[in-house]
This record gives structure tokens, sequence and C-alpha cells, in this order.
């Protein structure tokens, strides 16, 4: 496998995590969503283990809305075993601003993870995938199943992506499902240089401005799982998690 920066001992995730949880109000009234207690411990804490064992302790999070929240309750990471660090947006830049804002502690390759989706998946297989791809980015899609099952949260969700040969994602649209049979799942692994276009301290869309260009370019892959992923930022998907990890 070629050896690529970040590989390793230096593997990095990074969270969004400065969302204003408008969804989940009045909790988030308060506190930011990603603090939200889930069995027992703030939502977060689940994510950053589930990432830790995946062989993923760099973390850095991009906060904003009640940050200060989270850097209080995580610190620098040490007493849960990770190092954390922070990048907090001055003003609500969306998901490519907020990673532009960050980019000077980017390393050259990382794993975005939406920070109100928990999905437990093989991190280090995935970023074994990516490493040996000839791609600039790498999204999670969830595999929608032919009957839909009650019992899977993603499952009743409309398709985002389409995929064709050799896991070459050929569309990403939210609004017109129509012969879409994949779901963003939340997490994809890209690379810092998908940033170079972007304006310092403007407001970008991935999903909507960064995804298309990847796409056009045949330089977005899939990584295919069946592994639902739940979405805590509805009181429906918060119980739906409460009951998984509970």
């Amino acid at each position: 496998m070629p050896e690529m920066k970040g590989v390793g001992s230096k593997k990095q995730a990074v969270v969004l995590a400065g969302g204003l949880g408008t969804r989940m109000r009045p909790i988030t009234e308060t506190i930011p969503k990603p603090m939200i207690a889930v069995a027992g411990k703030p939502f977060l804490q689940w994510q950053l283990e589930l990432l830790s064992n995946g062989g993923i302790a760099g973390v850095l999070l991009l906060v904003a809305y009640l940050g200060e929240q989270i850097e209080e309750y995580f610190g620098d990471g040490k007493s849960f075993g990770r190092h954390i660090e922070y990048s907090y947006e001055p003003t609500p830049l969306g998901t490519g601003g907020a990673l532009k804002n960050a980019e000077a502690k980017l390393q050259d390759w990382f794993v975005l993870v939406n920070g109100d989706t928990y999905l437990a998946i093989d991190y280090e297989k995935l970023l074994r995938d990516f490493a040996e791809a000839d791609c600039r980015a790498m999204i999670v899609a969830y595999e929608k199943p032919s009957l839909v099952a009650r019992e899977v949260p993603a499952s009743g969700l409309p398709g985002n992506l389409g995929v064709g040969s050799e896991g070459v994602v050929t569309a990403y649209r939210k609004r017109d499902p129509e012969g879409l049979n994949h779901i963003d799942a939340g997490v994809i692994v890209l690379k810092r240089g998908i940033l170079a276009s972007l304006v310092a301290g403007q407001k970008c869309s991935l999903e909507e401005e960064i995804y298309p260009r990847l796409i056009a370019h045949g330089e977005m892959r899939a990584w295919v799982t069946r592994e639902p992923f739940y979405d805590m930022g509805s009181p429906a998907g918060l119980t739906a998690l409460e009951a998984k990890l509970g």
C-alpha cells in the first residue's frame, strides 16, 4: 500500500460540531447539539470513542454555537486518551467555509464526520481503502435494502447518491432522489487540496459547491456499507440511538 501523509499515527478526524441544532430545541437553547446526553454521556464522546477504536486519536472539532461548552468538557483530550484541537467559526460559514477556516490545522487528508451522525463502521479499513484509491474524496454510502426494514433507521430515507461502476459517484442530489439507491451516511474522507479554490471567510457548502465539481471530474468514490447510521439531530433519531446504545 502506498504510504501517504496522514496514515498510521497521524490519522486525523474532523468533526462538524458548530450547528445550531434547531430541530432539537428547546434542548439546544442552552447546550450545543453534540453535547446532548445519549445513554449517559455526551453524544460527541460516543463519536470520539468510535473514531479512537478505529485508530484515529487526533481530532479537530469545528465549533461555533456554544462551542466553549464543548472545549470546557473535552479540553485537549488527554483525559480521554485523545489529542483534540478546535477551530472556531467567527460567523456561520457552511461546511466548506468551516473547513477553509480550519485549513491551517488540516492534514493532507482527513476523515470528515457530521457532528450529529453515529456510524459504527471499520474506520481503519475506510482510511486504508482511501489511501489505495485514485481519488480526492471517498464518501461512505449507505446502500438501501430492496425492501424497507423498519428496524433500520436509515432505510426509509430517500437516496441522494448515485454510484456507478467501480464505486465512482455519479450524482449527489438532495432534492431529486429518483434513481438514487444510496445515501450519504455522514462520513467522507477528503484531501485538503479540494479547499484551494475557496475564499477564506466566504460561506460555502461542500455538498452543493464542492461535491459537484469532484463528481464531474470522476474524483469521488463511494465506500458502500449496509451498516445503518443514526442522526441524533432529531427527536426520532435520538430515540433510536438511545435504544441502540442504552
